[in-house]
Protein backbone atom coordinates (compact mmCIF):
# COMPACT_ATOMS: atom_id res chain seq x y z
CA UNK A 1 0.00 0.00 0.00
CA UNK A 2 0.90 3.29 -0.84
CA UNK A 3 1.71 5.98 1.75
CA UNK A 4 0.65 9.93 1.12
CA UNK A 5 4.47 11.02 0.79
CA UNK A 6 3.49 11.27 -2.97
CA UNK A 7 0.15 13.28 -3.02
CA UNK A 8 -0.26 15.85 -5.53
CA UNK A 9 3.03 17.45 -5.11
CA UNK A 10 5.74 17.29 -7.61
CA UNK A 11 9.31 18.46 -7.46
CA UNK A 12 10.61 21.35 -9.23
CA UNK A 13 12.56 19.09 -11.57
CA UNK A 14 9.28 17.25 -12.47
CA UNK A 15 7.25 20.31 -12.99
CA UNK A 16 9.31 21.52 -15.95
CA UNK A 17 10.04 18.58 -17.51
CA UNK A 18 7.09 18.06 -20.91
CA UNK A 19 5.63 15.03 -20.86
CA UNK A 20 6.27 12.91 -23.58
CA UNK A 21 4.16 11.69 -25.96
CA UNK A 22 2.57 8.54 -24.82
CA UNK A 23 -0.24 9.43 -23.23
CA UNK A 24 -3.25 8.54 -24.81
CA UNK A 25 -6.93 10.30 -23.97
CA UNK A 26 -10.30 9.27 -24.59
CA UNK A 27 -13.51 11.27 -24.11
CA UNK A 28 -17.15 11.54 -22.71
CA UNK A 29 -20.10 13.02 -24.36
CA UNK A 30 -23.81 12.96 -23.37
CA UNK A 31 -26.52 13.19 -25.80
CA UNK A 32 -27.82 16.85 -26.57
CA UNK A 33 -31.67 16.93 -26.43
CA UNK A 34 -31.60 20.73 -27.82
CA UNK A 35 -30.91 21.80 -31.29
CA UNK A 36 -28.03 24.23 -29.56
CA UNK A 37 -26.82 21.68 -27.84
CA UNK A 38 -26.11 19.74 -30.41
CA UNK A 39 -24.29 22.54 -32.17
CA UNK A 40 -22.47 22.28 -29.11
CA UNK A 41 -21.63 18.55 -29.06
CA UNK A 42 -20.53 18.32 -32.44
CA UNK A 43 -18.57 21.60 -32.33
CA UNK A 44 -16.45 19.89 -29.21
CA UNK A 45 -16.11 16.81 -31.28
CA UNK A 46 -15.11 18.40 -34.49
CA UNK A 47 -12.07 20.39 -31.92
CA UNK A 48 -10.87 17.21 -29.82
CA UNK A 49 -10.86 14.65 -32.57
CA UNK A 50 -7.40 15.57 -34.01
CA UNK A 51 -6.12 14.39 -30.59
CA UNK A 52 -6.53 11.31 -31.56
CA UNK A 53 -8.59 9.54 -28.95
CA UNK A 54 -8.84 5.99 -28.42
CA UNK A 55 -12.72 6.04 -28.23
CA UNK A 56 -15.23 8.47 -27.27
CA UNK A 57 -17.94 7.23 -25.09
CA UNK A 58 -21.69 8.80 -25.20
CA UNK A 59 -23.95 8.44 -21.62
CA UNK A 60 -27.31 6.58 -21.87
CA UNK A 61 -29.89 7.83 -19.06
CA UNK A 62 -31.33 5.40 -15.98
CA UNK A 63 -33.75 3.15 -17.43
CA UNK A 64 -33.41 4.13 -21.02
CA UNK A 65 -34.01 7.26 -20.86
CA UNK A 66 -31.77 9.26 -23.32
CA UNK A 67 -31.98 5.53 -25.53
CA UNK A 68 -32.67 6.97 -28.86
CA UNK A 69 -30.27 9.88 -28.70
CA UNK A 70 -27.42 7.99 -27.50
CA UNK A 71 -28.07 5.90 -30.51
CA UNK A 72 -28.40 8.42 -32.69
CA UNK A 73 -25.48 10.32 -31.15
CA UNK A 74 -22.62 7.12 -31.34
CA UNK A 75 -24.16 6.23 -35.08
CA UNK A 76 -23.44 9.57 -36.45
CA UNK A 77 -20.17 9.91 -34.68
CA UNK A 78 -19.39 5.97 -36.48
CA UNK A 79 -20.36 7.22 -39.65
CA UNK A 80 -19.48 10.93 -39.96
CA UNK A 81 -15.70 11.44 -38.15
CA UNK A 82 -13.06 8.63 -38.08
CA UNK A 83 -13.40 8.26 -34.15
CA UNK A 84 -14.23 5.35 -32.58
CA UNK A 85 -17.49 5.26 -30.60
CA UNK A 86 -18.66 3.61 -27.79
CA UNK A 87 -22.11 3.60 -26.18
CA UNK A 88 -22.90 3.71 -22.37
CA UNK A 89 -25.84 1.07 -21.74
CA UNK A 90 -27.25 0.57 -18.49
CA UNK A 91 -29.14 -2.39 -17.54
CA UNK A 92 -31.19 -0.58 -14.36
CA UNK A 93 -35.06 -0.26 -15.23
CA UNK A 94 -34.73 -2.35 -18.12
CA UNK A 95 -35.59 -5.60 -19.12
CA UNK A 96 -33.55 -8.48 -20.45
CA UNK A 97 -35.32 -8.76 -23.72
CA UNK A 98 -34.80 -4.92 -23.80
CA UNK A 99 -30.90 -5.11 -23.49
CA UNK A 100 -30.62 -8.01 -26.01
CA UNK A 101 -32.57 -5.72 -28.80
CA UNK A 102 -30.11 -2.42 -28.13
CA UNK A 103 -26.93 -4.35 -28.02
CA UNK A 104 -28.15 -6.49 -31.17
CA UNK A 105 -28.67 -2.94 -32.88
CA UNK A 106 -25.50 -1.20 -31.51
CA UNK A 107 -24.01 -5.02 -33.24
CA UNK A 108 -25.30 -4.43 -36.35
CA UNK A 109 -24.43 -0.66 -37.06
CA UNK A 110 -21.11 -1.73 -36.28
CA UNK A 111 -20.61 -0.55 -32.99
CA UNK A 112 -18.53 -2.81 -30.78
CA UNK A 113 -17.44 -0.82 -27.77
CA UNK A 114 -19.83 -0.99 -24.63
CA UNK A 115 -19.01 0.72 -21.44
CA UNK A 116 -21.55 -1.63 -19.28
CA UNK A 117 -23.11 -0.08 -16.54
CA UNK A 118 -25.61 -1.15 -13.62
CA UNK A 119 -26.97 2.29 -13.88
CA UNK A 120 -28.68 4.69 -10.69
CA UNK A 121 -31.52 2.92 -9.11
CA UNK A 122 -33.85 5.54 -7.77
CA UNK A 123 -37.18 5.51 -5.67
CA UNK A 124 -38.98 6.29 -9.11
CA UNK A 125 -37.74 3.82 -10.71
CA UNK A 126 -39.43 0.29 -10.89
CA UNK A 127 -37.24 -3.13 -10.75
CA UNK A 128 -38.11 -4.32 -14.34
CA UNK A 129 -39.39 -7.72 -14.11
CA UNK A 130 -36.73 -10.05 -15.86
CA UNK A 131 -33.73 -7.66 -15.69
CA UNK A 132 -29.94 -7.75 -15.02
CA UNK A 133 -29.53 -6.50 -11.57
CA UNK A 134 -25.98 -6.37 -11.70
CA UNK A 135 -23.36 -5.03 -14.39
CA UNK A 136 -21.44 -7.88 -14.27
CA UNK A 137 -24.63 -10.30 -15.57
CA UNK A 138 -24.98 -7.30 -18.47
CA UNK A 139 -21.11 -7.76 -18.95
CA UNK A 140 -21.91 -11.54 -19.46
CA UNK A 141 -24.60 -11.20 -21.63
CA UNK A 142 -23.20 -8.82 -23.90
CA UNK A 143 -20.01 -11.15 -24.27
CA UNK A 144 -22.24 -14.15 -25.10
CA UNK A 145 -24.17 -11.91 -28.03
CA UNK A 146 -21.07 -10.92 -29.92
CA UNK A 147 -17.20 -9.73 -30.01
CA UNK A 148 -17.96 -6.38 -27.66
CA UNK A 149 -15.03 -4.16 -26.34
CA UNK A 150 -16.58 -4.09 -22.99
CA UNK A 151 -15.41 -1.01 -20.31
CA UNK A 152 -17.01 -1.09 -17.15
CA UNK A 153 -17.07 1.33 -14.15
CA UNK A 154 -14.33 1.26 -11.00
CA UNK A 155 -14.81 3.20 -8.00
CA UNK A 156 -11.20 4.26 -6.08
CA UNK A 157 -13.32 5.99 -2.80
CA UNK A 158 -15.91 3.12 -3.62
CA UNK A 159 -19.20 3.45 -4.69
CA UNK A 160 -21.31 5.21 -1.98
CA UNK A 161 -23.82 1.59 -2.12
CA UNK A 162 -21.32 -0.88 -1.77
CA UNK A 163 -20.98 -2.83 1.92
CA UNK A 164 -17.43 -2.20 1.77
CA UNK A 165 -14.31 -1.25 -0.35
CA UNK A 166 -13.73 -4.88 -0.33
CA UNK A 167 -17.28 -5.49 -1.39
CA UNK A 168 -16.48 -3.03 -4.11
CA UNK A 169 -13.68 -4.65 -5.79
CA UNK A 170 -15.30 -7.84 -5.49
CA UNK A 171 -17.79 -6.68 -7.38
CA UNK A 172 -14.90 -5.03 -9.95
CA UNK A 173 -13.46 -8.18 -10.09
CA UNK A 174 -16.60 -10.03 -11.01
CA UNK A 175 -16.80 -7.48 -13.85
CA UNK A 176 -13.42 -8.41 -15.00
CA UNK A 177 -13.66 -11.93 -14.90
CA UNK A 178 -16.95 -11.73 -16.68
CA UNK A 179 -15.36 -10.54 -20.22
CA UNK A 180 -14.68 -6.42 -19.20
CA UNK A 181 -11.14 -5.28 -20.90
CA UNK A 182 -10.51 -2.06 -19.09
CA UNK A 183 -12.03 -0.42 -16.07
CA UNK A 184 -12.96 3.62 -16.09
CA UNK A 185 -12.84 5.17 -12.59
CA UNK A 186 -15.38 7.41 -11.17
CA UNK A 187 -14.32 11.01 -10.84
CA UNK A 188 -11.62 11.74 -8.20
CA UNK A 189 -9.43 14.49 -6.73
CA UNK A 190 -7.64 12.23 -4.54
CA UNK A 191 -4.67 10.82 -6.32
CA UNK A 192 -3.46 8.99 -3.40
CA UNK A 193 -6.89 7.29 -3.46
CA UNK A 194 -6.69 6.08 -6.84
CA UNK A 195 -2.71 4.91 -6.88
CA UNK A 196 -4.48 2.48 -3.44
CA UNK A 197 -6.86 1.18 -5.56
CA UNK A 198 -4.79 0.72 -8.43
CA UNK A 199 -2.36 -1.51 -6.15
CA UNK A 200 -5.11 -3.40 -4.60
CA UNK A 201 -6.40 -4.17 -7.84
CA UNK A 202 -2.60 -5.60 -8.56
CA UNK A 203 -2.56 -7.53 -5.99
CA UNK A 204 -5.36 -9.26 -6.77
CA UNK A 205 -3.45 -10.75 -9.74
CA UNK A 206 -6.04 -8.09 -12.03
CA UNK A 207 -4.47 -6.06 -14.60
CA UNK A 208 -6.54 -4.66 -16.99
CA UNK A 209 -6.22 -0.75 -17.36
CA UNK A 210 -7.54 1.40 -14.74
CA UNK A 211 -8.19 3.95 -16.57
CA UNK A 212 -8.39 7.37 -14.26
CA UNK A 213 -11.88 9.48 -14.99
CA UNK A 214 -10.76 13.16 -14.97
CA UNK A 215 -13.22 15.97 -14.52
CA UNK A 216 -11.89 19.93 -15.10
CA UNK A 217 -13.93 21.40 -12.37
CA UNK A 218 -15.77 25.29 -13.65
CA UNK A 219 -18.61 25.08 -10.96
CA UNK A 220 -17.32 24.35 -8.12
CA UNK A 221 -20.66 24.37 -5.85
CA UNK A 222 -22.22 22.50 -8.26
CA UNK A 223 -19.06 19.84 -8.21
CA UNK A 224 -19.34 19.44 -4.72
CA UNK A 225 -23.00 18.23 -4.96
CA UNK A 226 -22.65 15.97 -7.44
CA UNK A 227 -19.54 14.65 -5.49
CA UNK A 228 -21.60 14.00 -2.30
CA UNK A 229 -24.46 12.18 -4.30
CA UNK A 230 -21.31 10.09 -5.67
CA UNK A 231 -19.20 9.75 -2.81
CA UNK A 232 -16.10 11.26 -4.34
CA UNK A 233 -14.06 13.65 -1.69
CA UNK A 234 -12.99 17.24 -2.51
CA UNK A 235 -10.41 18.34 -0.65
CA UNK A 236 -10.80 21.59 0.97
CA UNK A 237 -7.89 23.12 -1.29
CA UNK A 238 -9.82 23.12 -4.37
CA UNK A 239 -12.22 24.77 -2.80
CA UNK A 240 -10.02 27.48 -1.11
CA UNK A 241 -8.91 27.83 -5.23
CA UNK A 242 -12.58 28.88 -6.34
CA UNK A 243 -13.28 31.22 -3.56
CA UNK A 244 -14.41 34.46 -4.73
CA UNK A 245 -14.82 33.33 -8.24
CA UNK A 246 -18.73 33.04 -8.34
CA UNK A 247 -19.07 35.69 -11.15
CA UNK A 248 -16.12 35.67 -12.79
CA UNK A 249 -16.21 32.59 -15.19
CA UNK A 250 -12.83 32.93 -17.04
CA UNK A 251 -10.51 32.64 -14.15
CA UNK A 252 -12.16 29.70 -12.69
CA UNK A 253 -11.61 28.09 -16.67
CA UNK A 254 -8.45 28.90 -15.72
CA UNK A 255 -8.19 27.32 -12.53
CA UNK A 256 -9.67 24.06 -13.98
CA UNK A 257 -7.63 23.55 -16.12
CA UNK A 258 -4.25 23.98 -13.99
CA UNK A 259 -5.65 21.62 -11.26
CA UNK A 260 -6.53 18.83 -13.51
CA UNK A 261 -3.37 18.66 -15.57
CA UNK A 262 -1.53 19.16 -12.42
CA UNK A 263 -3.77 15.88 -11.45
CA UNK A 264 -2.75 14.55 -14.64
CA UNK A 265 0.70 15.05 -14.04
CA UNK A 266 1.00 14.01 -11.04
CA UNK A 267 -0.74 10.66 -12.33
CA UNK A 268 1.90 10.15 -15.15
CA UNK A 269 4.93 10.62 -12.72
CA UNK A 270 3.07 7.16 -10.87
CA UNK A 271 2.60 5.28 -14.25
CA UNK A 272 -0.45 6.70 -15.74
CA UNK A 273 -0.60 7.17 -19.07
CA UNK A 274 -4.55 6.87 -20.10
CA UNK A 275 -7.05 9.06 -19.09
CA UNK A 276 -10.78 9.44 -19.48
CA UNK A 277 -12.30 13.03 -19.73
CA UNK A 278 -15.67 13.78 -18.95
CA UNK A 279 -16.04 16.67 -21.54
CA UNK A 280 -19.07 17.92 -20.17
CA UNK A 281 -19.98 18.44 -24.02
CA UNK A 282 -17.10 21.30 -23.94
CA UNK A 283 -13.98 21.59 -25.89
CA UNK A 284 -11.74 24.03 -24.01
CA UNK A 285 -10.58 22.53 -20.91
CA UNK A 286 -10.22 18.88 -22.30
CA UNK A 287 -8.22 20.40 -25.24
CA UNK A 288 -6.14 22.69 -23.04
CA UNK A 289 -5.07 19.95 -21.28
CA UNK A 290 -4.21 17.83 -23.58
CA UNK A 291 -1.76 20.33 -25.12
CA UNK A 292 -0.10 20.31 -21.48
CA UNK A 293 0.20 17.22 -21.16
CA UNK A 294 2.03 16.86 -24.32
CA UNK A 295 -0.59 15.76 -26.89
CA UNK A 296 -0.43 17.34 -30.21
CA UNK A 297 -3.20 18.00 -33.00
CA UNK A 298 -2.50 15.79 -35.71
CA UNK A 299 -2.36 18.26 -39.03
CA UNK A 300 -3.21 16.60 -42.53
CA UNK A 301 0.17 16.55 -44.69
CA UNK A 302 -0.13 18.71 -47.77
CA UNK A 303 -0.26 17.04 -50.99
Amino acid sequence: MRSSSHRDTLSATDRDMRLPSDVRVSLEFFPPHTPSMQKQLWASIERLAPLNPDFVSVTYGAGGSTRERTHATVLRILQETALTPAAHLTCVGTTKEDIHAIARRYADSGIRHIVALRGDRTSAMPQAHDAYLYAYELVEALCAMADFDISVAAYPETHPEAESPQADMDNLQRKIDAGAKRAITQFFFDTDAFLRFRDALHARGLHVPLIPGILPVTNCSRTLAFSKRCGTHVPAWIRTMFEGLDDDPETRKLVAASIASQQCRTLYHHGVRRFHFYTLNRADLTFAICHILGLRQKHKEAT
